[in-house]
């Protein structure tokens, strides 16, 4: 990790002033990983003990489904709830989900523990939208934006593997889980205190600077498709895994995951090349990958095989995902909503497939199968085209933006010093040359009496020679 934090360092895009925050970004990402899928692995151990595999996955399925509900309420908790207010929500929220996880390994009746799965999944999901947002805001510098999110995910994988291998007893792994909500939730609250002071000292964050363009919703639309439709043969595909899990066959959570791991670190790096710009299409390559492990799970392949093919597509899907609506969420109006809904579209459309995808896994009908899984190739190499398409578009048309601030920044220096303006004289300058705002609306928003700024006008014209507004802005054109 040292190494990779000092390689960021190197690029003069990670100093000493952020360090701790990009710091923080990735351990919280971590903490979420290591204790969503860890509780989803011990909800599915739990549940596959009283019921049937086919039950055992639709359990699991409703309870990625009611995470949506979590990951929806928190931007509206955002909007309805003080800052302090929500720390006291959140530390409530963990100890509700301690008794959750401990209600969850009594091995009681089937429903209680189908009860408190759910809303131990419900709260996880509040606390995912919230660790999504906040990494945003922290990580403030997109150029290694994925190469954080795949080193986080990385490091929840590891932690989940050790869990699962050297914690034995369901009590005493919940017992873990339990020790790392509550560590989750005290480190939710200290970035939120650190995002608020970071505003207050510098105005606003990357992501509020750009909430007025909203240019990611248009494609925004395209992304939850694209994802969707991803998640339909990821979906089925780690159905089809965690059948053989819930049915005794194989378990999923022993030293082979490592592969999932190193894929989700790899896929960092790889996505990261040349600013995310062949993102989407590594990830459709991937695909393929994946609906080829498919097939060869479902034709009674080899399973090793399989689930190794499974592990290394699937490190991919969630870095891409996490990472694509992270980078989204900055030009939209409702960052809180977008920075975590890769995860909440993934597991909705996991949840609302279920049914249907274990039942073509069930029926043998290899005819069935293939169709479907051309069907949903077909429709995502649209999706990934038009998506491609899209961000390509709407990046260039930001990096032009930037382009001009900078020249127009530049040229605004120059002037001021050819002509001599005082710092207020060259912030008016500025100001009559690159609005339509009038002198008051001008005054009014240097907090200025119009005299006082006519006054300033008068200077800026007898330095320049300009005798109008017009002839400002002509100069200032001019001077490229």
């Amino acid at each position: 990790m040292d190494s990779i934090f000092g390689k960021i360092k190197k690029s003069d895009v990670f100093n000493e002033e952020n360090r701790a925050s990009y710091i923080t970004a990735v351990a919280l990402m971590s903490l979420f990983t290591f204790t969503f899928l860890g509780a989803e692995f011990l909800f599915v151990n739990v549940i596959s003990r009283t019921v049937s595999g086919d039950r055992s996955v639709n359990a699991q399925n409703y309870a990625l489904g009611v995470s949506v509900v979590g990951f929806a309420l928190y931007p509206l908790f955002c909007r309805i709830f003080k800052e302090k207010l929500l720390s006291v929500i959140s530390v409530i929220s963990a100890v509700i989900s301690v008794a959750c996880l401990f209600l969850m390994c009594r091995h009681s009746a089937y429903e209680l523990t189908l009860s408190s799965g759910l809303l131990l999944f419900l709260i996880l999901g509040v606390f995912g939208s919230a660790v999504f947002y906040n990494a945003v805001c922290l990580l403030k510098n997109n150029a290694f934006l994925a190469s954080l999110v795949g080193l986080s995910y990385m490091l929840g994988i590891l932690l989940q593997i050790a869990n699962n291998n050297l914690i034995h007893a369901d009590m005493s792994e919940a017992g873990v889980l339990s020790a790392f909500v509550l560590l989750l939730s005290v480190m939710l609250i200290k970035a939120r205190k650190s995002r608020a002071a970071s505003t207050a000292s510098e105005g606003n964050t990357q992501g509020e600077n750009n909430k007025k363009d909203n240019s990611g919703l248009k494609i925004g639309v395209v992304l939850v498709l694209f994802v969707a439709l991803m998640t339909c043969i990821f979906g089925t595909l780690d159905n089809a895994v965690t059948l053989y899990h819930a049915n005794g066959v194989a378990n999923i959570g022993q030293w082979h995951r490592i592969l999932l791991a190193l894929s989700g670190l790899l896929a960092g790096f790889l996505f990261d090349v040349a600013k995310r710009k062949y993102m989407g299409v590594i990830m459709y390559c991937v695909m393929i990958l994946s609906t080829a492990c498919l097939v060869i799970l479902q034709f009674a392949g080899p399973f090793l095989a399989g689930l190794a093919v499974f592990y290394l597509s699937a490190g991919f899907f969630a870095v891409f995902f996490t990472a694509s609506f992270m980078e989204l969420s900055q030009y939209t109006n409702t960052p809180q909503l977008w920075a975590g809904l890769g995860r909440a579209v993934n597991n909705l459309v996991a949840m609302a497939i279920s049914g249907g995808s274990l039942a073509l896994l069930n029926s043998g009908n290899n005819i069935a199968i293939i169709t479907g899984e051309l069907l949903l190739f077909v429709l995502t190499s649209i999706t990934a085209l038009i998506y491609t398409v899209k961000r390509r578009e709407l990046f260039e048309r930001l990096d032009a933006a930037e382009k001009e601030a900078v020249s127009s920044s530049e040229r605004l220096e120059r002037l001021s010093e050819k002509f001599s303006f005082t710092p207020r004289e060259a912030e008016v300058f500025g100001l009559l040359v690159s609005t339509e705002d009038g002198l008051q609306t001008i005054a009014d928003n240097l907090f200025i009496s119009r005299r006082t700024l006519e006054r300033y006008v008068s200077a800026i014209y007898e330095k320049t020679g300009a005798k109008t507004r017009i002839g400002l802005i002509s100069l200032f054109n001019n001077n490229r």
